[in-house]
């Protein structure tokens, strides 16, 4: 995390980036180079997800009082997720109140739409993961009311090829607009130069 709460507040909010399930904040450092001094205050939290034991529900809850703590209980800010850090970014949003405080939320290749990939994984080990599979009583919840939803900036990001979220299409949200990128794969999202070159435009976007 770079600044906190008690920073001189800045025109642009702070910039929240979630990573992955099996990610750590690392995952985004070369998207971090694109960005250089354009996004000053950030926090990168290393979400506990445990292998994909822990519900996402509870991670949501987990990130709202990491984002209070770090920049107060009503400050504005921006939310990227990538794969499941979007689905417990956009779950924050819509379950814990986050969309009174998210003025823009991306989603990059995230299964906002559930996997097929996650479909094998029984809840009773794996319950983050349960999740994420299509038709899930998370997303169905999710899904039935946009009202919340609609009132962020949202738009995805997504690769048609994604073997990670399948199908690749799945990899976006109700609302908002869509960007296939020219990448094959799931961790060229956060890697290759044709996806941070585009994403990092929509991150200083003002």
């Amino acid at each position: 995390m770079r600044n906190a709460k008690g920073s001189t507040p800045t025109a642009t909010p702070p910039l929240v980036l979630l990573h992955g399930l099996m990610d750590s904040p690392r995952v985004f450092d070369r998207l971090r180079r694109h960005l250089g001094e354009g996004r000053q205050e950030l926090l990168v939290p290393a979400l506990p997800v445990r292998f994909g034991t822990t519900p996402v529900q509870e991670l949501a809850e987990w990130l709202g009082r990491q984002i209070e703590a770090a920049f107060g209980p009503s400050r504005p800010v921006d939310l990227l997720g990538f794969s499941m850090g979007g689905v417990i970014g956009r779950t924050w949003i819509q379950l814990q109140g986050g969309y009174r405080r998210t003025r823009r939320f991306i989603s990059l290749g995230s299964p906002q739409q559930g996997t097929l990939t996650a479909q094998p994984w029984p809840r009773q080990l794996l319950a983050g993961i349960a999740d994420l599979k299509p038709g899930s009583p998370l997303l169905q919840r999710l899904d039935a009311d946009l009202d919340s939803l609609r009132q962020v900036d949202c738009c995805s990001f997504y690769s048609g090829l994604d073997l990670m979220v399948l199908p690749g299409w799945s990899a976006v949200l109700p609302v908002g607009p869509r960007h296939q990128l020219p990448v094959l794969t799931h961790p060229q999202l956060v890697r290759d130069s044709q996806a941070l070159a585009p994403l990092a435009q929509e991150l200083l976007r003002a």
